[in-house]
């Protein structure tokens, strides 16, 4: 039977009722639990296959298997956010006309997984069928990374554009000083938001490389000097650090606004190294990430060229010279542009000198900061592989309830209007059917489904663009209530419509 034959009269009215079939619903002015806001996210590399694939060379299948494995496990860890890597090395994990497929797929860059599919896509269903947010992790300066084994590819740029890419270490950088440079790497990530439903623009610490040093121990230089000399030929008054970071800057400031143009939703988010400058705040030591990568974080937070920021906090809580609480309340301090601040957590970290126990205490401690509303876990292998019983744990205490990611009103300031709700059954009773929509409105992101059973709640979040939740079995499996709030691309809530039996 056609569902839409199963829906009765609309409950658009606090005194209507609804029967179906000898179950009748009243909308009613109570309201269901709160729901906590909080981003809960996980990074699934896929550089060296990290975390996924677990190998190159994997079939379609078994590629999707291994997929929803992952996006099932972030679920039932209760998380609301992956951050996928879709672009670790000026290659792709999606049908590109820019860059050739990655080589952490098939074992071959340029070749198309078989069956065909396309990762980043997939991923986008499926982790929104699963109520989770989807975000797209690039590398906007690395052009090869040590790991990759596959002959390059004719349409990677070191082959099609050599003069762009610089041999540093083990691996190979897009320079940052040349300006076809920005223009490739943005024009990348821009065909991304335009073809994909993402939820979020992902850029982490990797600018200007970290230094390599020789066997004395001695600094090799980023080796820019073709770019550093049309830099000053052109005019170019800056000394060389200061180029260097004004390079990455300009870049990030035109990411951010360029995404914006596109689709003003669509979050970006930078995770920076932790550490802005040793002696912020006094006690902190450690790498200069102004002076040695050339990413001014700080600018960029003070700016607001970002939605969110993740400073990678991978020290411990009792780390004397990176203290992990020092360093979350100076960065929670350095906010005048009110961004999200979702610090970076070192899951992987977990081994015989720390337990799982260290994360559990510094996601209290990310609750308690004022600030602070969600963080990141590097990554997903960990929590998947139940390290030290951190995924047990994350259930059994920070994690027991369900959280909406925080609103990012600046992105979108007009909430959804209030849902309308109708109910049906079919003639056996077997089958019931919720239906909600927008009055004169476009879907929203998301559907909050709250519904009351027994005396317990149950929440799920159910992308915009399915609006029925079925129910099979009967009247004993109906709730008792059920509320229903749009949720906005930009997490502004609607009104809840609540009705109940």
């Amino acid at each position: 039977m056609n569902r839409r034959a199963l829906l009765s009269l609309l409950l658009a009215a606090p005194a209507c009722s609804v029967r179906a079939a000898g179950v009748s619903y009243v909308a009613s002015k109570a309201l269901p639990p709160a729901v906590p806001r909080e981003f809960r996210g996980a990074w699934v590399a896929t550089v060296g296959n990290i975390d996924w694939p677990s190998k190159a060379g994997l079939s379609t299948q078994e590629q999707q298997t291994e997929l929803l494995a992952l996006l099932d496990k972030a679920v039932a860890l209760r998380l609301n956010a992956i951050v996928l890597q879709v672009r670790p090395g000026c290659d792709a994990l999606y049908a590109s006309k820019l860059e050739p497929w990655s080589e952490y797929l098939t074992g071959t860059m340029g070749r198309a997984p078989e069956p065909y599919y396309d990762p980043l896509a997939y991923a986008v269903t499926e982790a929104h069928r699963r109520g989770l947010e989807l975000h797209a992790w690039f590398n906007p300066f690395r052009a090869r990374h040590a790991a990759a084994k596959s002959p390059v590819a004719a349409n990677h740029i070191s082959k099609t554009r050599p003069e762009l890419v610089r041999k540093y270490g083990a691996l190979q950088w897009l320079d940052p000083g040349e300006p076809l440079v920005h223009e490739h790497s943005l024009r990348v990530i821009l065909d991304v938001v335009r073809r994909y439903d993402v939820d979020g623009i992902h850029l982490d610490d990797y600018f200007y490389p970290y230094p390599e040093k020789t066997a004395a121990k001695k600094v090799v230089d980023f080796p820019d000097e073709p770019s550093w000399r049309k830099y000053q030929k052109s005019g170019g008054k800056l000394e060389r650090a200061d180029w260097r970071r004004d390079n990455v800057n300009r870049f990030v400031q035109r990411l951010y606004s360029s995404v914006k143009a596109e689709k003003p939703w669509v979050k970006v988010g930078l995770s920076p190294f932790g550490i802005w400058k040793p002696g912020h705040p006094p006690g902190i030591r450690g790498l200069d990430a102004t002076q040695e990568l050339y990413a001014d974080s700080l600018k960029w937070f003070h700016a607001g060229w970002a939605d969110y920021f993740s400073p990678q906090l991978y020290w411990a809580i009792a780390a004397p010279e990176q203290s992990f609480p020092a360093l979350l309340k100076w960065w929670a301090g350095q906010n005048p542009a009110a961004r999200h601040l979702w610090p970076g957590l070192s899951a992987a970290s977990i081994g015989p000198a720390r337990k799982a126990e260290e994360i559990i205490e510094q996601l209290r401690l990310t609750r308690t900061q004022p600030g602070v509303t969600g963080s990141l876990q590097w990554s997903i292998k960990p929590l998947n592989q139940n390290r030290d019983g951190l995924a047990d744990k994350l259930v059994q205490s920070v994690n027991q309830q369900f959280a909406l990611v925080p609103a990012s009103p600046w992105l979108g300031p007009t909430a959804p209007p209030k849902p309308i709700v109708a109910f049906g059954q079919d003639a056996h009773q077997t089958i019931a059917v919720f239906r909600w929509e927008l009055p004169g409105s476009a879907a929203p992101r998301w559907w909050l489904v709250q519904m009351r059973f027994n005396g317990q709640w149950r929440t799920e979040l159910i992308p915009g663009n399915q609006p029925t939740r079925s129910l099979a079995g009967g009247n004993a499996v109906l709730p008792e209530v059920i509320a229903v709030t749009a949720v906005s691309r930009a997490g502004l809530t609607s009104p809840t419509f609540v009705a109940q039996r």
